[in-house]
Parts: C-alpha cells; sequence; structure tokens
C-alpha cells in the first residue's frame, strides 16, 4: 500500500474512531429484581403465611411474586406493600427494590428522590446494585447535585462487587477524566475486566483504545478481537469501527483476531 493511502486511511479511523469514541457512559440503572430463592414461587400460600409472621425474606419474595405476576396476578400496588413490610425491617434486597418501583413508578407516583433513599439504605448494606445506581444517579444529577466523584465512589463500590456495568462506567470515568484524574491505562483496565464479563459497551471502548493505542499499545488484532466479540453481542457501533479497521489490518491479522475472538467465546 503507498503512504499517501496509508495516511489517508488511518485519517479515516481516527475521525471514526473520535465521532464514535469511548464516549458512552451507561445513564440506564439496572432494575433486576432482587429475590432469595425460587423454591417459595410456586409455594404462594405458604410465602403469604410466612409473609404475614413478618419474615423480611419471605415478605421481599411475596413482593416479587406480585411484581411479577408470578403465581398471582400482577399487582405493583401489593408488591410495594410488601417490600416496605420488608424494608422497613433493615432487609437490604427488599429496599432495593423498593428503590426500582419508586424509580419507574411502579405501584406509587414515581420519585427519583424517593429512589435514591432507599437505595442509600440498601447500598449502605453493600448491594452491589443499588450502589452502581446510586453511581448512575450521581453522574447524571437525578435528584441530586451532579457530582462525578461522589459517582466514582460508589461505582467503585459496585465494581468491587463485580457489577460489569460498574467496571464499564469507571473506564469511561478514568477515559474522560470525570471525578478522577484522567488515566488512560486505568481506563482500559476497567473497560477490560468489564469486556472480560461480557459487556459489549466495555468490548467496543477497548477495542478503540487498541486501535488508538491509548493506555495499551497499539494492537490491531486486539482491536479487531474485540471489536468482534462486541459486533456479534449486537453493537452497531461496534461494526462501524471494525469497517474501518478493514481497510488498516492484513487478511492474516484478521484471521488471527478472528481465532482470537472465537477462542475467548469457548472460553465463557
Amino acid at each position: 500500500m503507498r503512504l499517501w493511502d496509508w495516511d489517508k486511511f488511518s485519517a479515516t479511523i481516527l475521525m471514526m474512531l473520535a465521532l464514535i469514541g469511548c464516549v458512552a457512559h451507561g445513564n440506564s440503572k439496572n432494575q433486576a429484581t432482587i429475590y432469595e430463592s425460587s423454591d417459595h414461587i410456586e409455594k404462594n400460600h405458604q410465602l403469604t403465611l410466612l409473609s404475614e409472621q413478618g419474615e423480611a425474606k419471605d415478605q421481599n419474595n411475596l413482593g416479587v411474586m406480585y411484581a411479577r405476576g408470578w403465581g398471582v396476578s400482577q399487582d405493583y400496588t401489593e408488591a410495594m406493600r410488601w417490600y416496605r413490610k420488608a424494608a422497613e425491617q433493615g432487609y437490604a434486597n427488599a429496599q432495593y427494590n423498593l428503590g426500582t418501583m419508586y424509580d419507574n413508578g411502579q405501584g406509587v407516583p414515581q420519585s427519583y428522590a424517593e429512589a435514591m433513599r432507599w437505595y442509600r439504605k440498601a447500598a449502605d448494606q453493600d448491594n452491589a446494585i443499588a450502589q452502581y445506581n446510586l453511581g448512575v444517579m450521581y453522574a447524571i444529577g437525578q435528584s441530586v447535585p451532579q457530582n462525578n466523584a461522589e459517582a466514582v465512589r460508589w461505582y467503585h463500590k459496585a465494581a468491587e462487587q463485580d457489577i460489569a456495568e460498574a467496571k464499564h462506567n469507571l473506564g469511561f470515568m478514568y477515559y474522560k477524566g470525570w471525578g478522577v484524574l484522567q488515566d488512560y491505562a486505568t481506563a482500559a483496565d476497567w473497560y477490560r475486566k468489564a469486556a472480560e464479563q461480557g459487556d459489549f459497551r466495555a468490548q467496543l471502548c477497548l477495542g478503540i483504545m487498541y486501535a488508538k493505542g491509548q493506555g495499551v499499545p497499539e494492537d490491531y488484532v486486539e482491536a479487531y478481537k474485540w471489536l468482534t466479540l462486541a459486533v456479534n453481542a449486537g453493537n452497531t457501533n461496534a461494526n462501524k469501527v471494525r469497517i474501518s479497521l478493514d481497510e488498516l489490518i492484513s487478511p492474516a491479522q484478521k484471521a488471527k483476531a478472528f481465532k482470537l475472538a472465537r477462542e475467548w467465546r469457548v472460553k465463557k
């Protein structure tokens, strides 16, 4: 390939990477419902009796049944009633679940302030998803003044408990230097941790960082591998970047990248 062609293609991909980049902070909170044991789900009569006796775990599980419509007619108001009983006993999973109901306006008028109040109670008891959700709320300024340093603090807590979304968002914060000193190497490290858990946004960002040599040695094979994994997971932005990389990578390098991606999927 002639030098001027190489420069043109390099400029094209760098422009594409700049436009897409690792600029996607995950603003969506995790709304997974938390319950203890599926054994109770088919024993709703027994569970109701246990819940009425004041067992917080059973009250939370009964709330889940009403929220999901498992064995009973779906009823958010009843779900809220049982979640609240358990939450007021200090049961962290119910406090988190109650937070999600306020967050989504299910069974109650939507209130981000109430959602944060209950998330914080759960987060203070090391509920990892509540910690992640608090991080998002601080990052976007939802019901509290926007505070990147607080977002990073809560993301760290959730990431330490293996929440992939928190690892991705930490990568973003270090990439942008929001709430922390900008550090591409640390950003790449957090993106890698999330990418290894299958987070396709982190796979895209890690691929971009390898393509640009940011925080990691420039490596088109590694870039293409991670972009391929992100594409396979349905990330359309990753496909746009990978198409640009097609002009910079040899057939042998592409074959190696595909092989590495297959091997990664087999390991998972």
